[in-house]
């Protein structure tokens, strides 16, 4: 069985924190989280957390042995933009896009 986690509207945009889901992609779970916590990027530890709630989900919900878990599909998806604008010269104005994310994880029980 799948069990999914998904944060939403993370401060960070997609294209920061995919090269850190490559990483992890098709690990065991409690393998990646010992992976993003040696890793020197600060988003690692938003993964990480993403991961944790996974496993917690297919703990309580599913009774799924947390040791016995896989990612089996973990990535990141563009969020909502915040859209400024900065005044630039000759009164025009320049576009500030404060990109966001969403993080989805979806783990399952390793076959035998």
């Amino acid at each position: 069985m799948k069990v999914k986690a998904v944060v939403k509207d993370t401060g960070v945009s997609a294209r920061k924190i995919r090269p850190i889901l490559n990483n992890v992609r098709g690990k065991s779970a409690g393998q990646a989280v010992e992976m993003l916590k040696f890793m020197p990027s600060p988003h690692a530890r938003l993964v990480a957390r993403v991961i944790h709630s996974a496993m917690a989900n297919a703990e309580h919900n599913y009774q799924m042995e947390p040791a016995e878990l896989k990612i089996v599909t973990i990535y990141a998806d563009d969020g909502r933009m915040m859209k400024r604008f900065k005044a630039k010269s000759r009164g025009r104005a320049g576009a500030i896009l404060k990109r966001s994310s969403h993080i989805t994880v979806v783990v399952s029980e390793q076959e035998a």
